[in-house]
């Protein structure tokens, strides 16, 4: 068995593309999430990050680069809840684009679904033990 040593520690930020910082900051915190950084920098941009309340690693809500649009696409992004037909409920509740059912594969597989942020952009939330 071969060991390695790396100085990398840990994932910080997952960046995620944004062409409407603010709009993206109000459905990030509708949806529960936590604003913890909004700077500007570089004379005309913004950084933002959010954050599950408990969680270590954020969502960096960032403008595309110059000259570049936003297009959705699967983030391949996993939240974890306790609950996922509670969690699909509380999001459908808030308008939320959500699949229209949790779903159920079976063992091992846990009960998942997936939900669309306004840029149309695909995060999977996993129900954990």
């Amino acid at each position: 068995m071969t060991t390695t040593t790396s100085s990398i520690q840990a994932i910080g930020l997952v960046m995620v593309p944004t062409a409407d910082q603010d709009r993206s900051i109000e459905f990030y915190e509708r949806i529960g999430f936590e604003k913890r950084t909004d700077i500007a920098f570089g004379g005309k941009y913004r950084w933002v990050e959010v954050y599950p309340p408990t969680g270590t690693t954020g969502l960096s809500l960032a403008p595309p680069r110059e000259g570049e649009t936003v297009q959705p696409k699967e983030l391949g992004v996993s939240l974890t809840t306790a609950d996922a037909d509670r969690a699909h409920a509380e999001l459908r509740g808030l308008g939320v684009d959500v699949d229209e059912q949790v779903s159920r594969m079976g063992d091992p597989v846990p009960p998942m679904f997936w939900f669309r942020d306004p840029e149309g952009h695909s995060l999977m939330v996993v129900e954990v033990a």
